[in-house]
């Protein structure tokens, strides 16, 4: 269905231009002034998020996961990009798609199966799903399913990383439905005029639940909020984990110096649909199979795979052996998760309510 069929935005602006379209950028990253190892490791943390994805996808659709579960199977570059230049010690908050940005920083395949599944090893001791994934260890403070709930507690988490003065940032992950919360305006103003360390990252899918940008907002550029905020920011193809990393990290480093908030906007596409494991082209009115197929071929695995085999760094069936390593470790994980047991119901009272002196 056109925009104009719907009667909505009928003087949209595609702001993002090339970025937004999945036939650009579709080929090898470019890998110039970038060593190999680190290239490599990166792969791998895609893949490793991936191939998770998939088995929490199944775990879902089978129906032994019983919580809601968000997939963001090709936005993989975004939360290892990124994560390449953060510290254990940083503070990180998520969404409700935040399998990624947990797995980016460390956190462990038998935690976050154990949630999903409710077990007590779980992230959150099997008392949020999927959604409320937690791991201070590695700097995850949190995720949460209401959208752009987590965008304040980023900001405030930022004031203290100020005030504490150790050299510590926070970061605040969502989407571009959240971006029309009007918490998000909030944040980035008070952490623009208070020179917060505060790095707002904004996954730009193209998509609210079921609803393309074309019919909620006036333009598809959503670091144009950053600019109204005289807060710098970068637009970056969010499927080239280089270009988030190298965005990232000028970001990261004039917050680490007491210069202010950053925003960077990383335009990706999720291949799954809003909740579950199905692709959702049969629902909404512009997820269609086409542009599904082709943002397939815009996929960050693949491209920078191809790069890495064209310089001669990874072998051709170098993407196989990972996956086949990494499912192998998400099947022990699994595993472990099931025969764990499930928390006592005691455990409602502990971890989700604060008992009196505690």
């Amino acid at each position: 269905m056109a925009t104009e069929e719907c009667g909505y935005a009928t003087g949209f602006r595609d702001t993002l231009g090339a970025l937004a379209n999945p036939k650009a950028f579709t080929g090898a990253i470019d890998l110039a002034q970038v060593e190999s190892g680190w290239a490599v490791s990166k792969l791998r943390e895609m893949i490793r998020i991936r191939v998770a994805e998939e088995f929490v996808g199944e775990l879902s659709e089978s129906g032994e996961a019983r919580c809601p579960c968000h997939l963001g199977i090709g936005q993989e570059a975004v939360a290892v990009g990124v994560s390449a230049h953060l510290k254990s010690s940083d503070r990180v908050f998520g969404a409700h798609r935040s399998h990624s940005h947990y797995l980016a920083l460390g956190g462990g395949l038998t935690e976050l199966f154990g949630e999903v599944l409710g077990k007590e090893i779980g992230s959150s001791k099997g008392m949020g799903g999927s959604m409320h994934l937690y791991g201070p260890e590695v700097g995850f403070h949190g995720s949460v399913p209401i959208v752009g709930a987590t965008i304040p507690i980023a900001t405030g988490a930022g004031l203290a990383c100020k005030m504490d003065g150790a050299g510590g940032i926070a970061v605040s992950y969502f989407g571009d439905g959240a971006a029309e919360e009007g918490l998000l305006h909030e944040s980035l103003n008070m952490a623009s005029i208070l020179k917060l360390p505060v790095i707002f990252v904004c996954e730009n899918n193209l998509f609210s639940s079921h609803l393309d940008i074309h019919l909620r907002q006036p333009q598809n550029t959503i670091a144009r909020f950053a600019t109204a905020h005289a807060m710098p920011s970068h637009t970056v193809d969010g499927n080239d984990v280089v270009a988030v990393a190298r965005a990232t990290e000028q970001l990261v480093a004039r917050a680490r110096k007491g210069e202010g908030p950053g925003f960077l906007e990383a335009v990706t596409y999720r291949w799954r649909g809003h909740v579950g494991a199905k692709e959702d082209i049969d629902v909404g009115v512009r997820r269609h199979p086409e542009e599904l197929v082709a943002w397939k071929h815009r996929d960050p695995v693949r491209r920078l795979a191809d790069s890495l085999i064209a310089r001669g760094a990874m072998a051709v069936d170098g993407v196989a052996k990972i996956t086949e390593e990494m499912s192998a470790d998400c099947t022990e994980a699994i595993d472990r998760a099931r025969k764990a047991p499930y928390p006592p119901v005691s455990n409602l009272l502990d971890f989700v309510y604060q008992r009196g002196g505690k």
